[in-house]
């Protein structure tokens, strides 16, 4: 496994300044995608009108980077909708203080949103290209609170564990029991599961050793691969 730790120091969720002819459309996008349609988080609004998604995304696909839609970034791996971000990330109610794992570094845009909105973040992807691409772009932005690892994300980080939240990026057939075992007492999972087709976002909340399941919106994500997800 490798590990990408972005050693430049920065106050959490700096980032550099956006060019100004994606001000309006990341404006818009947040207007009319985001809080038209249930986002309610002030705190998560603010984090999606400062990270500037066109940044995580190809060149050739930057006049598309605020359309609400995934896009590809290469490996058969995508972006997610900036909505499809916006929810996952506001069914998760991050505080200030807490620490996040993530599962599917990808472009490292969720990587940013969740850096901007919380203390610490531990991001996991298994294509060593990407999460080396994403590594270097995060720091070039400037989250210093952001650690990337190579590795199975199924299984989660035990050395950073436990985490006040977890967010998937991908879909598995079940929520990771090693996932779960790495949540703190009262933290949330944010995960889609279920057949490859189709499937539903899952909440689970930790109380003690008892984990609150709720299923949410159907969504379709690439598939979670690893030992605890679906085979390679």
């Amino acid at each position: 496994m490798r590990h990408f730790f972005l050693r430049r120091s920065f106050p959490r969720g700096k980032v550099s300044p956006p060019m100004d002819d994606f001000d309006a459309q990341r404006n818009a996008m947040v207007e009319r995608q985001l809080a038209a349609r249930n986002i309610t988080s002030p705190r998560v609004l603010t984090a999606m009108r400062n990270v500037p998604r066109h940044c995580f995304v190809p060149l050739h696909l930057r006049d598309q980077a605020y359309e609400d839609r995934p896009l590809e970034i290469g490996h058969g791996q995508t972006i997610s909708q900036p909505y499809m971000v916006a929810y996952m990330t506001q069914l998760l109610d991050l505080r200030p203080t807490d620490r996040v794992l993530e599962i599917g570094t990808g472009s490292g845009y969720q990587a940013a949103i969740l850096g901007s909105l919380a203390q610490r973040v531990v991001t996991m992807e298994r294509i060593e290209s990407i999460g080396l691409t994403a590594a270097h772009l995060l720091c070039e932005l400037g989250y210093g609170n952001i650690a990337v690892h190579v590795a199975d994300g199924t299984l989660g980080w035990l050395d950073e564990a436990p985490y006040d939240a977890i967010i998937v990026t991908a879909a598995g057939p079940s929520v990771p029991d090693a996932l779960k075992a790495q949540l703190a007492d009262g933290g949330r999972l944010v995960c889609p599961a279920g057949p490859r087709d189709m499937q539903r976002l899952v909440r689970v909340t930790r109380q003690a050793e008892l984990f609150r399941e709720e299923e949410s919106i159907a969504c379709v994500f690439v598939p979670l691969i690893g030992s605890e997800g679906w085979p390679v």
